[in-house]
């Protein structure tokens, strides 16, 4: 990776409908090789997918929860279960095995704290071995990006 790949990634972080034409002049390239370039890093992996960033606010799902577990369970079956529970839930929208004193870091987005009352019901119904299970709500985001830290 070279100093125009981390460019062309930087700006398709910022803003990912960047017409070729637009992009490839940015980084001082012709389209051609923009291109080629945006699609090796496609199939390298470096660029996951390309999405439409959503107002949680705006689309009345603005509580954030983190959502911290502890369990008893440490084997790869029960996380295998476990892993599969949870990303089943449309209001898990980040999911980290942690290192520490918990186990496990969810973030939920829901409407309120009904909604989020519900999730937590539906959580610990479905989900054996659970031992302990804390919840903190955000009060206010004071920082929220996607864009990674790229040296350009």
């Amino acid at each position: 990776m070279d100093n125009f790949d981390r460019q062309i990634l930087a700006l398709l972080q910022q803003d990912a409908t960047l017409a070729l034409k637009d992009l490839a002049e940015a980084v001082n390239l012709s389209t051609t090789p923009c291109w080629k370039r945006v699609k090796r890093l496609e199939e390298a992996g470096y660029i996951r997918g390309r999405v439409a960033l959503l107002d949680a606010e705006q689309l009345g799902l603005g509580l954030s929860v983190f959502v911290q577990i502890k369990t008893q369970h440490h084997d790869s079956r029960w996380l295998a279960r476990f892993a599969e529970t949870v990303t089943a839930f449309d209001e898990v929208v980040e999911f980290y095995r942690m290192s520490g004193e918990w186990d496990y870091m969810l973030r939920v987005v829901v409407a309120d704290i009904a909604a989020f009352d519900r999730f937590y019901k539906k959580l610990i119904n479905s989900t054996e071995g659970l031992s302990d299970i804390t919840s903190s709500f955000a009060m206010e985001q004071i920082k929220y990006t996607t864009a990674l830290p790229l040296k350009v």
